[in-house]
Parts: C-alpha cells; sequence; structure tokens
C-alpha cells in the first residue's frame, strides 16, 4: 500500500497543476490524493486511518474559504502526526506562515507560483519525504488483535489464529504504546474487548471463533453431497491422511474442531523427525502438511466439531455440532489427545489467565523477566521448558518423579542441563494457585517430606498426560479400558465384539469394529505416542480404505 501525498486548494486550476506536478515526480511511489475542501479532507482522515494507511506528506493552500490552510494542518496532526505539513502561500502571508511554524510544527512554506517545478517544488519535497521515510515505521497491515494480557477470551482469540497459521500482532490494551489510540479512533469500551482488526480495516468485537474463522476465509460447511473419505481430526496422522486421500484420488474432506496440528502443532521444536537434522517447529510442519493436503485439493472445514457418526449401509452420516450434515463412504477417526486437566486448587479460574495447557506458544513473550513453572516430565514439557527459557527469568520444571531420565529423551535433557536458566524441581507437585485476576503464585508441595512453600510464578503451562478425545463417540466405538479406540486384533479383547462384527472378513489393522471406519494416531489404543509413527498410521489408513471401497 503506497504511502500518500494530499493536496488541499480550493482553486480547481491550481489543484490541477499541483496533483500533475506531483503525480509526474512521485507517482509511481505515492498515491496522489487531492481535493478542494478542506472540510471534505478532514473527513477523508479518519476513514483513512481506519483502513491502516499513511499521508507521507500534506500539501495546503493558505487561503480557503472554508478554512485557513495553517487551521487545517493542525487539525490532521492528530490523525497522521509524522506526516510533514507543507503551507503552499501567495508573498502576502509569509508571515502567517513563519508563525505556523511554530505554532503547528509547520514542516516548510512554498511561495506560489512554483514553477518551475524541478527547481522552486521538488527540491523541497524531496527533502522532506526523504526525512519522512527515514523516521517512518510502516503500519502493519495485518490481523490485529486488541485485549487484556490474562484474558482467557483474548488467549482463546490468540491460539486459534497462531493455531491456523494466520499471522497477527498483539495489542496489549495496558500497556502498547498504541492501544489507548486505537480503542479511542473505533470508539471501543473495556467491554468490548477483546476485538480483531481485519486487513480491510474491519473489526469484530469479542467474537465467536466461528465468526472469526469466517471472516478469514475458513470454511464451516461441506462442498458435496458425498466424500470418499471424511477425516475427522486435522494432527499429524489427520494431515498424513488427507495427503494420502488427496493424492490417491479420493475426495477427501478433512474436519478439524480447533486448528490443524494437534498437540505436535504447538511443539516449539520437534528433533527428531525424519529428514530434518536442524528440528522443525510444530507450527512449520503444519504449514507443510496443510498446503500439500490444499495442492491435493482436499476441502478444509475449521473450527468444527463433529457431534455424531451415523451408520448406514453403504455409507455414513457425519453431524457436526451446529447440526449440518455430511455424508461419507468411510471415516478416519484421528482426533488425538487432550491434556489431562490439573487438579490442583485455582487452575480452573486461572486457566487463561496465566495458566496454560501445552506449549502455548502465543503467551511466552509476556513472561519475559518472569518465573514460569512447566508441569510434566515429558519431552513435550522438555521442549516448552526449552522455548520458555528464551524469554523468562528461570524456568522451573515440576515433577513427582527425582528426574527426567525416566520420562525424557536424553537429547532434551542434555539441552535442559545445558541452560541455565531452567532449574528441575524433583519430588515436587502443585497443590494450589492463586491470584487477583491472574495467576500470582503457586504452592508446591514436597511428595515426600509434604512440606509446602508458596512461589511467586509469572505462568504455569501444563504437560501431565493425556486423555484420548473420544466421549464425543459415546459407546458406538469399542474403547480400551482409557477410551482409547480399539482397533484390528485388538477388537478381540471385548466380548461383545463378535455380536457387532457381521463382516466375513477380520477388520484391517487399523479398522474399528465398525467397518468402513478407522483409527490412526494418538487416539488408537497401542499407538506409539510419536509424530512419525502417527503421519504413518495416517497414510497406511488410506490403503484401507481403498480396500473397503472395493468392497462395497
Amino acid at each position: 500500500m503506497k504511502p500518500i501525498i494530499f493536496s488541499i486548494d480550493d482553486d480547481q486550476q491550481v489543484l490541477r497543476a499541483v496533483r500533475r506536478d506531483l503525480r509526474n515526480r512521485y507517482g509511481n511511489h505515492y498515491r496522489i490524493v487531492s481535493t478542494e475542501s478542506a472540510i471534505e479532507a478532514l473527513e477523508t482522515l479518519p476513514k483513512l486511518k481506519s483502513n491502516g494507511e499513511n499521508v507521507a506528506l500534506f500539501l495546503s493552500d493558505q487561503r480557503m474559504p472554508e478554512m485557513l490552510g495553517v487551521d487545517f494542518l493542525e487539525k490532521a496532526k492528530k490523525y497522521f502526526s509524522e506526516a510533514k505539513r507543507i503551507l503552499l502561500t501567495a508573498y502576502s502571508d509569509t508571515d502567517a506562515a513563519i508563525k505556523a511554524i511554530n505554532e503547528v510544527q509547520l514542516d516548510y512554506y512554498l511561495m506560489k507560483p512554483w514553477d518551475p517545478p524541478e527547481e522552486k517544488l521538488y527540491p523541497v519535497l524531496d527533502d522532506q519525504l526523504a526525512e519522512w521515510e527515514a523516521s517512518h515505521t510502516p503500519n502493519y497491515h495485518g490481523i490485529k488483535v486488541l485485549g487484556y494480557q490474562f484474558s482467557p477470551k483474548s488467549h482463546e482469540i490468540k491460539d486459534f489464529l497462531s493455531g491456523n497459521l494466520f499471522h497477527y500482532r498483539w495489542y496489549d490494551a495496558q500497556n502498547h504504546p498504541d492501544a489507548a489510540a486505537m480503542m479511542a479512533e473505533h470508539a471501543l469500551e473495556a467491554k468490548d474487548l477483546p476485538v480483531v482488526f481485519f486487513e480491510d480495516g474491519s473489526h469484530q468485537k469479542s467474537g465467536s471463533l466461528e465468526h472469526i474463522a469466517e471472516r478469514l476465509g475458513l470454511h464451516h460447511s461441506a462442498n458435496n453431497e458425498m466424500y470418499d473419505v471424511a477425516i475427522i481430526g486435522a494432527g499429524p496422522a489427520g494431515l498424513a491422511a488427507a495427503v494420502y486421500g488427496g493424492s490417491e484420488g479420493l475426495n477427501t474432506l478433512l474436519i478439524e474442531r480447533r486448528a490443524p496440528g494437534g498437540q505436535a502443532g504447538t511443539s516449539s521444536r520437534i528433533e527428531n523427525y525424519l529428514g530434518f537434522p536442524n528440528g522443525l517447529s510444530g507450527a512449520d510442519l503444519t504449514r507443510r502438511a496443510v498446503a500439500q493436503a490444499t495442492r491435493f485439493g482436499v476441502e478444509f472445514l475449521s473450527p468444527q466439531e463433529v457431534a455424531h457418526i451415523s451408520v448406514m449401509t453403504n455409507y455414513k452420516t457425519i453431524t457436526l455440532k451446529n447440526g449440518n450434515q455430511l455424508n461419507t463412504r468411510s471415516i478416519v477417526i484421528a482426533t488425538g489427545v487432550d491434556y489431562r486437566k490439573h487438579p490442583a486448587a485455582g487452575v480452573s479460574q486461572f486457566t487463561g489467565a496465566g495458566i496454560y495447557y501445552g506449549a502455548a506458544t502465543t503467551e511466552a513473550a509476556a513472561c519475559k523477566d518472569r518465573d514460569v513453572y512447566v508441569i510434566g516430565g515429558g519431552n513435550s514439557a522438555g521442549q516448552g521448558a526449552m522455548y520458555l527459557s528464551k524469554f523468562a527469568r528461570k524456568v522451573y520444571i515440576v515433577i513427582r518423579k527425582p528426574d527426567l531420565t525416566a520420562t525424557m529423551s536424553s537429547y532434551l535433557i542434555d539441552q535442559i542441563n545445558a541452560t541455565a536458566n531452567i532449574e528441575v524441581l524433583g519430588y515436587h507437585e502443585v497443590i494450589e494457585a492463586t491470584g487477583t485476576e491472574q495467576l500470582e503464585q503457586l504452592t508446591l508441595q514436597h511428595t515426600q517430606s509434604k512440606e509446602c512453600r508458596k512461589v511467586t510464578a509469572g505462568a504455569m503451562f501444563i504437560f501431565i498426560g493425556a486423555k484420548p478425545y473420544t466421549d464425543w463417540l459415546g459407546e458406538q466405538l469399542l474403547k480400551d479400558e482409557k477410551g482409547f479406540l480399539l482397533t484390528g486384533r485388538d477388537l478381540h479383547q471385548q466380548a461383545s465384539f463378535k455380536k457387532i462384527w457381521k463382516w466375513p472378513r477380520e477388520p484391517f489393522n487399523l479398522e474399528t469394529c465398525v467397518p468402513g471406519i478407522f483409527a490412526a494416531g494418538d487416539v488408537r489404543s497401542g499407538a506409539m505416542n510419536r509424530v512419525a509413527s502417527a503421519t504413518g498410521e495416517g497414510a497406511m489408513s488410506i490403503s484401507f480404505v481403498h480396500r473397503y471401497l472395493a468392497e462395497v
């Protein structure tokens, strides 16, 4: 978006000449805007500001019937304080122009006539524009989120945008220098926050994620009446299934309730994924996979949650939480796992306000110069701690075991031991979280001595194991004692299996107790809980989908 040179003069002939000279010299790099009315110009400025445009220079005539040029430039400063202000004046008005240099911080005044412009106009404007460009920081034209740092709703929106790979800029309503001006400009009150500003200048107050997704072009409803395969869940397993389904010519639909990538997508660094010796972030892996699936024509619904699956003779009907239905010949369930809720008192009260499940990389910058606590001893906790150590004053890893050797990969332990501002607190657990509007303190208990102590905490990030996201299925599919989906030979563990399974063949390796419904990745009983194995199962599930579709 080009910055603007704005000229104002009530004399049409003069204005045409000014506009011609400005376009000849600056038209390639600036947008030339002109008007005969100072009032019209002032009415235009708020809209330009709202749209994220920049005015680099005002060139205004002094004697105009609606208002004097110096008065216009003074009023225009309210909207574009950095813009250069130049007065175009007759000889008789030079005293007013000189006075205005001090009163309205006038940058320069030019005498009429200015011919030839190469000598009397362009050198002055060149200097002024060069000075403006040297000091100007371009406006950010992407998505902006204005809210309170320790607001659960603000965290939800930031997490959604980040998870769905939308770049945005965060404005803390209490600390960001532009926050007050943004609120005043759009007549916003504290109760309206958080507010999402879109690239076209429009904004949405405290809207639902569905409304935000719609504004950003994410799809809510299916385009086709029937699909060959519908994949529920867009973690590594679901994304791999989508890529292989689309690449092999299947009419493929991918449904995700929050954001693609799953828990792996929130990882700050995956170091043991084949083919990436320097590691890669979960967001980078997700971005690559989504682009790959899209290239193969996979349709993607997000954020959209599945409420129920109905099985018909030759197809399945998926009912979404919003009531919409779609039909598919086969299904791959790749819904993965959720972090278990921490049982300590106060945790639910401050979730999203200083307490977060998973890496929550969107909140890392807010941990600057604070002490933060990572709960859990698995690889995800280790990766999260390493990432947070770049921001926090000190990172404490709280575990019940004496050390990390039994639960974390050795390469991560070595990295943690070599990081000066990470400390492992063995034999400890959190029993209470306290604060006013946000997390302020944690109560830690030694698991052996039962001794308790309070510590100041800027944030707490929880990685305490996971439970399968399968409650929405009810009793429709057979599960193990922990709720993971049983597939293949493992189905014989359940006495009821023979009563349910009526097909002449045995279930395929990743097939559930319902023919044509498969499970892949962490949601499946016996899964290895690794990104590589999840992507492998997602790819393998499509081979079984082909075999099933050949039967029906």
